[in-house]
């Protein structure tokens, strides 16, 4: 199970008071897995002197893992620069229509490495850290790219758990993410993914989002 603690977004994030809820984590690697041998299409990490050195450790202390964690400076956190200004922006805007509309949230991170930690540890760290989600709903969603590592995953808090279900997610992944993400298509793969969500969010609006009493 994974704690989430709830916040408001907005251009940075504004703090609420902290709510643990519980969530639900949607493991998607295998497909990404598949094509890591032989695919030049992820662009080098350009990371600092500092980041490099955790990168290079092979299981870092806890503290120094989350001191690197990235910092939740929007909707869309693009770390490994896989997306364009004007890309980052259209999607920033689709996130915020969407919470508009349904009062999800959903987060997009791509990062320029895991810092030596498996992407499930990496995804749960960021939802302790960032609780994405109203507070009374529970209904935040993290879609995590990794290129470096050619691993993706979708985490999904408790009151989407019914909407999201699995079996919707791994069809985002095998129908919208790993096909772009093969030819090296990284914006392409996040902006159809992202909006793969969305729809599915969309769709099913008139279903309660179960938050936790």
């Amino acid at each position: 199970m994974r704690t989430w603690r709830p916040r408001s977004i907005s251009a940075t994030a504004t703090r609420n008071k902290p709510r643990i809820v519980t969530g639900a984590a949607i493991a998607l690697a295998a497909g990404l897995l598949a094509f890591a041998a032989g695919d030049s299409g992820a662009p080098a990490p350009q990371a600092s002197a500092a980041a490099a050195a955790a990168l290079a450790a092979a299981r870092p202390p806890a503290a120094a893992r989350d001191a690197a964690l990235p910092e939740l400076s929007g909707r869309v956190v693009d770390e490994a620069e896989l997306l364009s200004p004007e890309e980052e922006a259209r999607l920033t805007a689709e996130l915020a229509a969407l919470e508009r509309r349904t009062t999800d949230q959903l987060v997009i991170v791509t990062v320029r490495g895991l810092r030596g930690r498996s992407i499930e540890d990496f995804g749960r760290s960021l939802g302790n850290g960032w609780g994405i989600g109203q507070a009374d709903k529970d209904n935040g969603v993290l879609l995590v790219v990794a290129p470096a590592e050619r691993l993706t995953r979708i985490e999904v808090a408790n009151g989407l758990e019914a909407i999201l279900t699995d079996d919707r997610a791994r069809s985002i992944v095998e129908r919208d993410l790993v096909p772009n993400f093969r030819e090296g298509r990284w914006h392409e793969g996040i902006e159809a993914g992202a909006r793969a969500i969305i729809a599915t969010l969309i769709a099913h609006e008139g279903t309660p989002r179960r938050g936790r009493p």
